[in-house]
């Protein structure tokens, strides 16, 4: 997929830079008062009708290439990244084991005096509002 979309990258600045020169290569309408007077310009490379038909169809070869590559572009870049409609709908990245020795409190929030004396967390150091986790 990544080689697809930079050959498709490659073709599309190949195309607007072949897409530039067509562009400035050809006259404007302006000019064709000009070969009017005896100028010659109208009988070139391109034979006595002039480049205005070859330029024209070369031009316009290119413009739908350009425009059809840069839709497959933009297209093959939205499915390269597929976002999740909700944060519920995506997995989480850090799953974390459910913590089974963790002391028991009773109903008025402390923690009975027998599992702090196991514990033995010293809270000297420790602000009030945080809370001190015993160490293992």
């Amino acid at each position: 997929m990544e080689t697809i979309q930079t050959l498709l990258f490659v073709l599309q600045i190949i195309v607007a830079i072949t897409l530039i020169g067509f562009i400035l290569i050809q006259h404007g309408k302006g000019a064709d008062a000009g070969a009017a007077f005896g100028s010659g310009a109208s009988a070139t490379v391109f034979g006595s009708r002039g480049s205005g038909n070859f330029m024209t169809k070369v031009t316009t070869v290119l413009a739908v290439v350009f425009l059809a590559n840069s839709l497959l572009l933009g297209y093959l870049s939205t499915q390269r990244v597929k976002a999740p409609a909700s944060l519920l709908d995506s997995e989480p990245g850090i799953v974390l084991p459910p913590v089974t020795d963790m002391p028991v409190q009773d109903e008025a929030g402390a923690i009975p005096q027998d599992i702090q004396d196991e514990a033995s967390v010293d809270t000297s150091s420790a602000p009030m509002d945080v809370p001190v986790l015993p160490e293992e």
